[in-house]
């Protein structure tokens, strides 16, 4: 970012809240301008939900790491199928769904229906547009892939010896389901489609944390290091023999087979550049993850400009902060003393854990201030594995299962606990647990009439978008009382702006890796590992950090919007749980509705 636009941050306040409130109303509405003129037709309404309900049902079938990340293990014993066949198949159901769509008279359903139906034509006509780009080909990421296939197991239940026995069915076909992406991965490199070797590079030592002798050193074995209360002895210790011997003789060999091929063949065979728009159909591919994660037509120059304007503006903040502290010295010596002193920092990951804890404790009471309506699924707090922490993201959340059998839960990251400051705690957890993910996350499960699709559905833009405004509802939640708490409110808000410049710099106007990472450093107190880190992660998912801080500027303008329209009797908890109310949807979507809801506020204040 230029020094001018750092001096000029005071005249720059507001600039990305007009520049995303102007393109997202030049919007087509989606969701209809008005109500159908008659009754919902019974039969448009059955074939609309008898489509919502197949969907559903195939991709239950077809993806069953998918499904059991919602609770459905009916495909337990299998992995995806990646075929030829199989893609192809399910490439053309999709297109075959859309076509099931269009053939169904929107003007003959309810509005909640046509609501339903606009977020499956959105999902729907964005997973076909993108069969074009073929990202089937480049199945290994740096962090996840089948390198990282053992995380599945977070996601199944281990109750019985029957969800046992299901699991080491699905151990023994690991092999296949290897064959498979190697196969993938082949025909990537035949068609020029392949990932940066920057972040390949990263790849051997995760293969190779699944390469033990010991199998019950294995990732894959944790489920049997501890079984139900009541399991006999004898089918504990036969379970674990099993598990030894499909580690021993099936999932370690074909571990050594895909790391044998993937650094003799496949790391050589990656690309030197780092830009989306490096590889074949390059910038149409960048320009289409712009516009599906934003869910906005805005495009790189656009939301470079947003980026370049926000972090003035909360650079400005910053300074404004790191006075209230009696710092004297530089912003630049400000973030290094941050990132250096050892006030900040847990000296164990045990430590660290307990002091995440201690913070969602004291988040969870502040909740009946921000909202009038919580969620029945709790949540819990839990490490990330060892074996994909060093080069996964501070933290994540994982949603609980659809039928309330699993709870929700908030990873945290606890390698290297002196990289990993306290004042970012409160920030992180309003965003990953409550009130983000985990609230609007477990909300959505309850939205009764809804079909699964919306249940469960995850546009970036609504739901980073919500996290990154929940981590400021801590201002409304009366929790940054603490000065450098409230600096890493500002630190994580400027790390998300960051992502506008550095994600658009590299992919779209040429930047280097180095370039991002200086630039990143210069701009927020994120420590060395994390900055890296991060800048990987916009490598690797091109577009998908656009939508946090696009999302998030959405949301705070319609707070001010009806603030402004409603004056006195404004009431911050109705307006939140309006905003939850939809579910996921795109940001055209939320809104029709919130101005919907103002409107009829207006009314009801009226009478």
């Amino acid at each position: 970012m230029s020094r001018s636009l750092m001096a000029h941050a005071a005249c720059c306040l507001n600039l990305a809240a007009v520049l995303v409130i102007g393109l997202v109303v030049a919007l087509p509405t989606v969701v209809g301008a008005a109500p159908p003129a008659a009754a919902a037709d019974p039969a448009a309404t059955q074939a609309l939900h008898r489509l919502f309900g197949e969907e559903w049902e195939r991709r239950m079938r077809e993806f069953p790491e998918q499904a059991a990340y919602f609770g459905d293990h009916r495909g337990a014993e299998r992995w995806t199928d990646l075929s030829p066949q199989a893609m192809a198949a399910r490439e053309a159901a999709d297109r075959a769904a859309l076509e099931r769509l269009r053939a169904i008279a929107r003007d003959r359903l309810s509005p909640a229906d046509q609501l339903n139906y606009d977020t499956f034509a959105w999902l729907q006509q964005e997973t076909v547009e993108r069969q074009r780009f073929a990202e089937r080909l480049q199945p290994v990421g740096h962090q996840s892939g089948p390198q990282t296939a053992d995380r599945v197991a977070d996601l199944m239940p281990f109750m019985s010896a029957a969800h046992y026995q299901r699991y080491l069915k699905r151990l023994a076909a690991l092999p296949a389901y290897l064959e498979q992406n190697m196969a993938l991965m082949r025909e990537g490199v035949r068609q020029g489609l392949v990932p940066p070797r920057v972040l390949m590079q990263r790849v051997p030592a995760q293969i190779a944390a699944q390469i033990v002798n010991d199998p019950s050193s294995s990732p894959f074995y944790r489920p049997f290091k501890r079984f139900p209360a009541g399991m006999p002895a004898a089918e504990r210790q036969a379970l674990e023999r099993d598990a030894q011997a499909v580690i021993r003789e099936q999932v370690v060999p074909a571990y050594r087979a895909f790391g044998r091929y993937f650094n003799d063949e496949y790391l050589p065979r990656t690309r030197d550049t780092i830009a989306a728009t490096a590889r074949p159909d390059g910038k149409a591919y960048y320009d289409f993850l712009a516009r599906h994660y934003t869910t906005t037509p805005l495009d790189a120059q656009a939301i470079h400009e947003i980026g370049l304007s926000e972090v003035a503006r909360i650079r400005a903040q910053m300074e404004k902060v790191k006075a209230e502290t009696g710092f004297t010295g530089t912003l630049e010596a400000f973030f290094t003393f941050l990132r250096t002193d050892p006030r900040f920092y847990k000296t164990t990951p045990a430590d660290l854990l307990a002091a995440y804890l201690a913070v969602s404790k004291r988040i969870d009471p502040q909740m009946v201030t921000v909202f009038r309506k919580l969620p029945r699924l709790p949540y819990g707090v839990r490490p990330i594995a060892d074996n994909v922490a060093p080069n996964t993201t501070t933290a994540y959340y994982q949603p609980g299962a659809n039928d309330g059998s699993r709870p929700g839960y908030y990873y945290v990251n606890l390698y290297r606990p002196e990289m990993r400051p306290t004042w970012e705690m409160v920030p992180l957890s309003l965003h990953e647990a409550v009130p983000g993910h985990h609230h609007q996350f477990a909300l959505g499960l309850e939205l009764a009439d809804a079909p699964l699709f919306r249940r469960t559905a995850y546009f970036v833009a609504y739901s980073e978008g919500w996290g990154l405004y929940a981590e400021q509802l801590g201002h409304d939640m009366g929790l940054y009382d603490d000065p450098y708490d409230r600096f890493g409110q500002l630190v994580y808000e400027m790390w998300r702006a960051v992502r506008l410049v550095v994600d658009t710099g590299m992919h779209a106007k040429g930047w280097t890796r180095q370039q991002a990472i200086d630039y990143f450093r210069a701009n927020a107190a994120k420590t060395e590992q994390d900055i890296v880190n991060e800048i990987d992660r916009y490598i690797g998912t091109p577009g998908q950090a656009l939508a946090y801080k696009i999302g998030q500027l959405r949301i705070s303008a319609l707070r001010a919007q009806a603030e402004k329209a409603l004056g006195e009797r404004f009431d911050l908890r109705d307006f939140n749980d309006a905003v939850l109310s939809t579910g996921s949807v795109p940001l055209q979507v939320l809104e029709a509705h919130m101005n919907a809801w103002m409107a009829e506020q207006q009314r009801r204040l009226a009478r």
